[in-house]
């Protein structure tokens, strides 16, 4: 994980500059994780809509970030996150609230075993998989698991306690765990469509 977020704070501080080819690098590393987190919160083509307005804002913004690839995660989350949510408003509908249950706060063996599979399996599948969780498991796993973020940072870009982030985790977790025990050709299952890298602003070339 160190060589990636270190590629990741390079390709950042590249496109900062103006490099659109690092800016492309930094959309393939993130894309698939952010357009399965954005699925998570706003159903259907919906979804891709959202995700592209949330490049346009990080292109836009792109030179007012400042940190390490860990905080580029979180912070282009958070964008994705504001867009879903005024996607929802739009529409008159409300975001899925979490429920905390501190007696989850220790994820078991079968929770670490979904954990691995999703780590040795590409992006777009394992971002296949976790959408098939329900929507507060799916947000939970997709923020802790595949973006990196610890449960007080998810927790507060939802606006909930960590222990809420952590029970939803784990409880999506053992849902995959249980998937992956009774068909383990789950892992093999079709690839995400692909998506094209958005242009950067101009401000940034």
């Amino acid at each position: 994980m160190q060589g990636a977020d270190s590629e990741l704070s390079d390709a950042v501080l590249a496109a900062q500059r103006g490099d659109e080819t690092a800016f492309g690098r930094v959309f393939r590393a993130l894309h698939p994780r952010l357009l399965g987190y954005v699925r998570t919160i706003v159903a259907g083509p919906d979804a891709e809509d959202v995700t592209a307005e949330a490049w346009l804002h990080i292109s836009r913004d792109l030179g007012r970030f400042h940190g390490d690839a860990d905080r580029f995660r979180g912070w282009t989350t958070r964008i994705a996150r504001n867009r879903a949510l005024d996607h929802l408003r739009a529409h008159g509908r409300r975001p899925v609230e979490l429920a905390d249950d501190t007696a989850f706060a220790e994820l078991p063996a079968a929770a670490d075993t979904a954990e691995e599979a999703l780590a040795a399996v590409a992006t777009d599948r394992a971002v296949a998989l976790v959408g098939t969780l329900p929507r507060e498991q799916a947000g939970a796993v997709m923020l802790r698991t595949m973006m990196g973020l610890d449960a007080k940072q998810a927790g507060v870009l939802l606006g909930c306690r960590p222990g809420a982030v952590r029970t939803a985790a784990h409880r999506g977790l053992r849902r995959l765990a249980k998937v992956l025990a009774e068909t383990p050709e789950a892992t093999s299952g079709p690839a995400l469509p692909g998506a094209r890298v958005p242009q950067m602003s101009s401000r940034h070339r």
